[in-house]
């Protein structure tokens, strides 16, 4: 078997590299030929491991957290070639749907090399400009996207703490934003929404920001998307929402619903999406899904 392992280009140096040469070091102890793919950027990075599968490998396999394994969905969805997924980035949270979060490295590259597979569903963003691109966990808008964007824009502080004052700027000056949102449900009727939300989730997988199980009940597998709306409501009843959300039993408050969909369309304005954890683009947005789109190594 010939794998080409995709490390994070933002990480060059640090943990995810040191993973990637400890997984192919492993995986070379198997008898598996492994070429490790380090671009200087995303873009650079996606144009390697296009022309690695130009070359031609049995599999690709991604060091790194829910960014760099985002980069390989884009290549390798619907192509049949398998993925294996060496955790080893901050948050993990489409290795953590598929039960890989927890793998070490040594664990993750045994499950490459062992070549057991499963198949799973991809989400699928369509832009109004028509362009695509495919997300494997969540996509996030409204006060989620909104703290993305504050923190992505400060200079200071660097570092998690960034994000930390984000969500209490957001969280003082939080009010609903008005959506429009139609959807095709799981049995084919379709529906709409028109109102103030605080948010609009649509996961593929469960968890966001590092194990948050937004949509407790999504299954990768299923041919269905979850649409998790939370509508406004004064603050301090907000502010009890977060241990619930934290618990994955936020579903049972009143100004939260959740909807299984085959396809939704998210408007609203000025407001960013966010999905495995980076912008994806700014509302309106379509998601379908992309029935077993993936192929993945899972352990045996």
């Amino acid at each position: 078997m010939r794998v080409a392992l995709l490390v994070n280009p933002a990480a060059r140096s640090g943990a995810h590299t040191g993973a990637a040469t400890h997984a192919t070091e492993r995986l070379r102890a198997h008898g598996v030929q492994t070429s490790i793919l380090s671009g200087g950027s995303a873009a650079e990075s996606s144009e390697l491991l296009r022309a690695a599968l130009e070359v031609g490998v049995d599999a690709v396999a991604v060091a790194g957290g829910d960014g760099t394994v985002n980069l390989a969905l884009q290549e390798l969805a619907g192509t049949g070639i398998p993925l294996g997924i060496v955790p080893a980035g901050t948050g993990n949270d489409f290795a953590a749907t598929l039960g890989l979060r927890e793998l070490d490295v040594v664990a993750a590259a045994d499950a490459i090399a062992a070549g057991v597979t499963r198949t799973i569903d991809l989400a699928r963003v369509t832009r109004d400009d028509g362009s695509t691109r495919f997300f494997g966990s969540v996509l996030a808008s409204g006060f989620d996207s909104k703290v993305n964007d504050r923190a992505n824009a400060m200079r200071w502080p660097r570092g998690g703490s960034r994000y930390n004052i984000a969500i209490l700027v957001e969280f003082l000056t939080l009010a609903g934003i008005p959506y429009d949102i139609a959807y095709e449900g799981a049995d084919g009727t379709r529906g709409e929404v028109h109102d103030d939300l605080v948010m609009a989730t649509v996961g593929n997988g469960r968890t966001y920001g590092g194990g948050i199980p937004i949509a407790p009940d999504a299954d990768p597998a299923d041919g269905l998307l979850d649409l998790v709306l939370v509508r406004p409501a004064g603050r301090l009843r907000l502010l009890g929402l977060l241990p619930k959300v934290y618990r994955g039993t936020h579903a049972r408050v009143p100004e939260v619903s959740i909807t299984r969909a085959r396809s939704v369309r998210l408007s609203s304005p000025g407001v960013t999406a966010y999905a495995d954890g980076d912008p994806i683009g700014a509302l309106p947005l379509t998601v379908d899904v992309a029935p077993g789109a993936l192929t993945i190594f899972t352990p045996a």
